[in-house]
């Protein structure tokens, strides 16, 4: 039995992407459609919420319930995933005053171990027009890009 991490895809074009990067770190990587639902075992270790080209506040946005998820494994939520999680949790996701699509600049701002070993200068890829604009109650801002503080 292969340990691995799930992709709950959202519809994001860079699905594929996140994908070769874990497989690049010889990790067991499945990637699911975000409604499908779980057949649960010992070899999941973790959960990635991709991200989407809907918005979090569009009436049919895609949504799953994150915490009961959180609960089983580690998630890390990526763009889209990483907003309706803020939103989930009491955060506020609008609109951003530019969006970035393409090359952006991460700059890491603080120290954890997910990020501990990538520059604090970093080139990413971007595509979204909404911005956590309020990070939910007990949560930390690790980074930020030129044009968007969360």
């Amino acid at each position: 039995m292969h340990e691995k991490i799930l992709i709950l895809d959202f519809g994001s074009q860079y699905t594929q992407l996140i994908a070769r990067a874990v497989r690049e770190c010889h990790v067991f990587c499945e990637i699911k459609p975000y409604h499908t639902a779980i057949a649960w075992d010992d070899s999941i270790k973790g959960i990635i919420l991709s991200g989407s080209p809907f918005s979090v506040n569009d009436d049919k946005a895609p949504d799953i319930p994150v915490l009961p998820l959180a609960a089983k494994v580690p998630v890390l939520a990526i763009c889209y995933g990483a907003q309706m999680t803020a939103k989930q949790l009491g955060g506020v996701v609008s609109k951003s005053a530019s969006r970035e699509y393409g090359r952006a600049h991460l700059h890491i701002t603080d120290t954890d171990l997910l990020l501990n070993k990538i520059p604090t200068a970093t080139q990413v890829w971007m595509s979204h027009s909404d911005s956590i604009q309020r990070i939910p109650e007990g949560m930390d801002v690790l980074g930020k890009t030129d044009s968007i503080p969360v």
